[in-house]
């Protein structure tokens, strides 16, 4: 397996890291975008558009890049080393794939050049507050109405639903709560009649929101892929989510360890530096290990995310959270102990990637959830062996 981007892959990183390295310079540019009506720069959104980040996993026929998961890889890791707050998470990566994979032709023209370029912006509003990371379990509803549909529900936790311009919706069109089948994606305007959003900061300097939807008309052209049939396209919106976390992670981990590492050799005490301390020595090689790790799952996910058998690449995927989740949790708490007290105050960059790390350990499903999905597809072990006799 080759773990190394192409020239042309690494150019784009390096772009955007060159990008995102002038936009957050500092501690103090990030707080004070965060702090603002939209919690990130639409200059700097404008500028994503400007290279062509937003037109990365979209067809040149379409007005993309025609690129595809390694590409979208190298973006998500420099966004993460830099801790970037615009919403090409929620917009390219989760809106966009729904649209991009389920969409009618017709719908994907009237949408994806707007994302292009930049002037429109998306927000997957599927979680409710009871469906924890099951994606089927949706009490929304969207029953017919004339030529169109009318939806009532709520949506939580919705990745930037406060500056999103259209709503990708799951709402139920048959079947009672946690059905399967009978789920329909919809595509809704932001300020349709009907739609309340309350936005609110997340802990790691992010935006969500809480989405609530009360008789919310929409015509029959919202219609993302085949009514009653939208959790295939949920779920594999999910894989490259799950991917493109797994990517940011690797940027983030990367930055902290250096960070942790320059510290060590700097800091003095008893007479010397504490990176001679063996102790610390073993701490810091525990979190490059989980780096390495977490590096080579982020690599094969994207290998992955477009493995042709579903079941194989949803049990891949989640093998990829479960160890993504494990590292994130390693390496940021060992870099707060490793820091001592400053590595706990909000003056410190350090504890800003440590907050975005356990945000990304919770978002697509946590640990224990996707554990049991490795289970279902028959457990760790015969997993790998599977994975390694393919190998061979």
């Amino acid at each position: 397996m080759d773990f190394d981007l192409s020239p042309e892959q690494t150019q784009l990183k390096d772009g955007v890291e060159r990008l995102i390295g002038s936009a957050y310079g500092s501690l103090e540019q990030r707080n004070a975008r965060a702090a603002g009506p939209l919690g990130f720069s639409e200059k700097v959104w404008a500028q994503f558009a400007e290279m062509g980040l937003t037109g990365i996993p979209f067809s040149e026929d379409e007005g993309g890049f025609g690129g595809g998961p390694v590409e979208t890889l190298a973006v998500m890791e420099a966004l993460g080393r830099g801790l970037a707050l615009e919403p090409y998470f929620a917009t390219v990566v989760l809106g966009g794939s729904a649209v991009r994979l389920g969409g009618t032709e017709a719908l994907k023209a009237r949408i994806i050049p707007g994302i292009v370029e930049g002037t429109t912006r998306l927000a997957l509003a599927v979680t409710e507050k009871q469906s924890r990371y099951d994606l089927f379990d949706v009490a929304t509803t969207a029953r017919s109405d004339g030529d169109g549909f009318l939806i009532d529900g709520a949506k939580s936790v919705v990745v930037n639903g406060d500056s999103a311009d259209r709503l990708v919706v799951s709402a139920r069109t048959d079947g009672a709560r946690r059905d399967r089948e009978g789920i329909s994606l919809l595509l809704v305007p932001a300020d349709a009649p009907g739609v309340t959003i309350h936005g609110y900061p997340t802990q790691d300097g992010g935006r969500a929101a809480e989405i609530s939807l009360a008789q919310v008309r929409v015509g029959a052209d919202a219609l993302i892929g085949q009514a009653g049939n939208g959790l295939p396209v949920l779920e594999r919106v999910a894989e490259f989510a799950i991917a493109a976390l797994a990517a940011e992670a690797v940027g983030i981990m990367a930055a902290l360890h250096q960070m942790t590492m320059d510290y060590l050799k700097t800091r003095q005490q008893f007479g010397g530096p504490i990176a001679q301390f063996q102790v610390l020595q073993h701490r810091a090689v525990d979190m490059f290990i989980a780096l390495e790790q977490a590096r080579s799952m982020a690599f094969y996910a994207a290998m992955m995310v477009e493995h042709a058998d579903a079941a194989e690449r949803a049990a891949a995927l989640s093998a990829v959270k479960v160890q993504i989740n494990r590292s994130c949790r390693l390496v940021g708490q060992e870099a707060v102990q490793l820091h001592g007290g400053i590595g706990m105050t909000m003056e410190y960059l350090g504890a800003h990637y440590f907050k975005r790390l356990t945000m990304i350990e919770s978002l697509f499903g946590d640990t224990p959830h996707h554990l049991r999905h490795v289970g279902d597809a028959g457990g760790l072990e015969k997993w790998a062996n599977r994975q390694s006799l393919q190998g061979q």
